[in-house]
This record gives C-alpha cells, sequence and structure tokens, in this order.
C-alpha cells in the first residue's frame, strides 16, 4: 500500500499577506500534497496539468524529492493555472483577487499505468466529475480514498459531489464546509450527517485550531502547534492532507487508532508550510527538524489526566 496517488492543481500562486507579498511561485494542491507526503519516502505520483510556461526546474525539483511527475500533462500552447489572493490580518480570511483556471479549464485527469493499483489515491479539491473519473480509471478499489472538497463545489455541483462521496473513504473539509455541506452548525452532528453520504471517517480542519476526526460515533482531536510567527496560510489544508495520506501509506495502517498518528503528522508538516511563502519551506525541510517538532507535539498534547 505504499504507494500514493495525488490528484490536483499545480499551480502559479501570487500572494500578499501583512508579512509580504510575492510575484508568481510555485502552488497547488497537487504540489503540496506531493511535497508533504514526500516526507515519508512513499511512491507518490501527482496527476495534474500544466502550461507551456510552467518552468522544468520546478518538475525537475518535484523528481528529486521522489514526487512521480509522469501524470502530469504539459499543454505546451496552453498557461498554467494562476490564483492570487491577499489574507487579511487574522490570516483565517483571504480574498481572491485573480483566479485564471487556463490549461485546468479543459482537464481531463490520464492517470499512470504505474499508478492504477495505487493503494491511497488522495482527490484533491477539483470538479466532482474530476475526481470520479480518477477513481473509474483505477485497476480496483483503492484501500483508501480520500477527498478534498470546497463550499464552490457545494454551490454549483452539489449533485456531483453527493455521487462521488459515495465512493469515497475520508474526507477532509474546514468548518465552514461541514457545517455547509450538513446544514448542521454543531461539527459533531454535521459528521453525523456526512457519514451517511458515503465517508466513513470525517476529518474536520479547523486552521490555527487544529483538527477533528470522526469516525462511527468516535471521536479525536489534534491541536495546531501555536507558532510564533505565520507567514502564508496557502497550502496548509493540501499539505495537512499530504502528511496525512503519507503517513498511512507508509504504515499501511488504515486503522482509527493509526489515523489518529496520521493527523497529528499532517498537523506537523502544515506548521512548516506557513512559516514561509509558497511551497518554500517545505522544499527545504529535513528529517530531523520533523522529529524535532514531533516532540513537540507530543509536549503539548500527552500529559495524565489525574481522576481523584
Amino acid at each position: 500500500m505504499s504507494k500514493l496517488l495525488a490528484v490536483g492543481t499545480v499551480a502559479f500562486d501570487a500572494i500578499e499577506t501583512p508579512f509580504g507579498k510575492t510575484d508568481k511561485i510555485l502552488g497547488g494542491s497537487g504540489t503540496f500534497v506531493g511535497l508533504a507526503a514526500s516526507q515519508f519516502g512513499v511512491k507518490t505520483g501527482v496527476v495534474s496539468v500544466v502550461g507551456g510556461d510552467f518552468p522544468e526546474s520546478y518538475l525537475n525539483m518535484m523528481n528529486s524529492k521522489g514526487i512521480n511527475t509522469e501524470g502530469i500533462e504539459i499543454v505546451k500552447e496552453g498557461k498554467t493555472f494562476f490564483w492570487s489572493g491577499k489574507y487579511h490580518n487574522d490570516m483565517n480570511s483571504r480574498d481572491t483577487l485573480i483566479t485564471e483556471l487556463n490549461v485546468l479549464e479543459t482537464f481531463t485527469p490520464v492517470v499512470p499505468e504505474s499508478f492504477k493499483d495505487a493503494g491511497i489515491v488522495m482527490l484533491g479539491n477539483l470538479h466532482p466529475l474530476t475526481q470520479a473519473s480518477v477513481l473509474d480509471q483505477m485497476n480496483e478499489r483503492p484501500k483508501l480514498v480520500v477527498l478534498d472538497t470546497m463550499n464552490f463545489w457545494m454551490d454549483i455541483a452539489l449533485e456531483d459531489l453527493h455521487t462521488v462521496l459515495k465512493r469515497v473513504d475520508v474526507i477532509t473539509i474546514n468548518d465552514e464546509e461541514a457545517r455547509q455541506l450538513s446544514g448542521e452548525y454543531s461539527l459533531v452532528n454535521a459528521a453525523k450527517k456526512i457519514h451517511k453520504m458515503g465517508p466513513k471517517y470525517v476529518v474536520i480542519k479547523k486552521g490555527e485550531h487544529g483538527a477533528l476526526l470522526f469516525n462511527e460515533g468516535k471521536m479525536f482531536f489534534a491541536p495546531a502547534l501555536p507558532l510564533a510567527e505565520v507567514f502564508d496560510p496557502t497550502g496548509a489544508g493540501d499539505t495537512f492532507a499530504g502528511g496525512f495520506c503519507g503517513y498511512l501509506a507508509k504504515t499501511e495502517d488504515i486503522s482509527f487508532e493509526n489515523m489518529k498518528n496520521a493527523i497529528i503528522y499532517g498537523s506537523n508538516l502544515a506548521s512548516f508550510c506557513v512559516e514561509k511563502f509558497g511551497t518554500e519551506r517545505m522544499q527545504e525541510l529535513t528529517k530531523e527538524e520533523v522529529k524535532t517538532r514531533l516532540q513537540a507535539f507530543k509536549d503539548l498534547t500527552q500529559f495524565d489526566i489525574k481522576i481523584s
């Protein structure tokens, strides 16, 4: 099960936060998932599309991290997906300034033969029909299918989303999205409703307030590590998902108990992602740094509650 297939965007981002701004830099959900999963040494393949304007050096960097880019289609005469956003002072809310779909508009994912037997499939935040088309190409049903989605698809393709959710084991969404999808304000009740739509496991991300994992009446909460500085939250959710899937692929254990560890590993990697703009921090991240911060997570969360 140590093979992971990630489907998502490989893109350009231009970001402005209270700490500064960037011109076009490397971004995209597929990129962040791949970089996070590469920390676990699992065979990770990314399926996406880019234009002729996409630097070969970015693909080389991904290959050097052990990320297979065979599934990234290059449309020579097209332009790469571009997103620009500005974060508010609280860093939890942002305004989208520019969205240029470009080659993504007509993207039909093609899963490489070498990844049609992947044990874990991470369906990044794309149109539900695109996500379903990836599952249709697999040789057999993967051991674990993880899906990410957002409000936009709930607004314009809710029926398609409900159809693909029936084929999914895990859904990862934020608290606002969980409330919209379920129509419930309580996240406990929201998870119950979403379970009935198909996913056995519901992961609700709460940004700087951590993440919740629900499974048939069981519940687990992992805090986010309090950081002195957050430079850029872009890609943190995708990094979390990549860490979550990467850990499960490496350990080949998809039990609820092991998913608790996967949530911590995902949160740990996401805490690095936000420290610099774009993918910069994830590109330079070392195993030693990851290990040291995992210890900090352990110290933060582990204690014996004395019941008198």
